[in-house]
This record gives structure tokens, sequence and C-alpha cells, in this order.
């Protein structure tokens, strides 16, 4: 949480357009978690055109964390609910209309409180039951979703059992 959410967009752009260099593909596809997922909703914001099929939101504060308040640095003060980076990045579509995203959250996570803030409006929302935040990226369920999405497009969440 040390490094500004705007920094971490300048570094998507450059990863983006590297990989594209390189694979030759015209489109990518971004999986992040976390604070990655506000870096990568400031990226899509400040580049419309930007060359993103689909987007994976694991467990990212869309409405800033109480646990902020326990962080430090430029990002500890953007993720602060209400704070103007985050009134800026909620004002307007969740991403790009041409961009295709769901959110994954888990329903114990620590970091992301309330949890209702790793959701987006209009956003297809999975939440899982029960890795923790760190969790959430070594848990098979949220690797399925990640590929379903990833190779089908928007499915609708699975219910809980």
């Amino acid at each position: 949480p040390a490094g500004s959410n705007r920094d971490h967009a300048e570094e998507i752009s450059t990863a983006v357009h590297g990989l594209m260099e390189q694979s030759g593909a015209t489109q990518v596809d971004v999986v992040a978690h976390s604070m990655g997922g506000l870096a990568t909703r400031w990226y899509l914001k400040n580049v419309p055109e930007a060359p993103v099929r689909r987007v994976v939101f694991i467990g990212s504060p869309h409405r800033g964390t109480l646990a902020a308040h326990l962080a430090w640095g430029n990002g500890r003060d953007e993720m602060m609910p209400g704070s103007p980076f985050l009134d800026t990045l909620n004002s307007g579509p969740s991403v790009p209309a041409k961009v295709d995203a769901i959110t994954i959250r888990t329903t114990v996570d620590t970091r992301i409180v309330p949890g209702e803030s790793a959701t987006l409006p209009g956003i297809v929302d999975h939440e899982v039951c029960c890795p923790t935040h760190a969790g959430l990226l070594r848990t098979q369920e949220v690797f399925r979703i990640v590929l379903d999405f990833l190779e089908n497009g928007i499915l609708a969440p699975r219910s809980r059992r």
C-alpha cells in the first residue's frame, strides 16, 4: 500500500504495451488483486482506449477500506473511504463499456472492510467462502472462476453450497 495507484497505473500501461509488443496480441486480460484493482481502474479511466478485453478484480477496495487506517504511504490515503482519489475513480462507469469485468471477494476478508467495498455497480460479483484476503490468490475456487471468465466471458455466479 506504499505506492500511489496513479503511479501503479502508469506501470500497468507500460506492462500492457510491452506484453502486446512481445506477444503480438491486440488486447490483454488483467487479473488484479487488492490495491492492484484500483490501479487497474485508474488506468482504464484515464486511458479509455486501453487495449483491455477482460478484467478480474480480486479483493479490491473499490469504495475504500477501514483497514487503510493501519496502512502507510500514498496508497493509504487513496484507499480511505471517501477519499478524493476514490471519489474520482468512482465517478462514471466502473470500467469502460468495451471491457468485461467481474469481482471476486471472500466472506472473511479483514483487509477490505466493509466487504461490500470489493463489489462494483453493474459488475458480476463472486463471493467465495472462506479464504483470507491473501488466500484468495491460492484458492482453487477462485482460480476456476478466473479461468472460466477469461475463457468464456461473464458467467453467473455459482450459488454457494
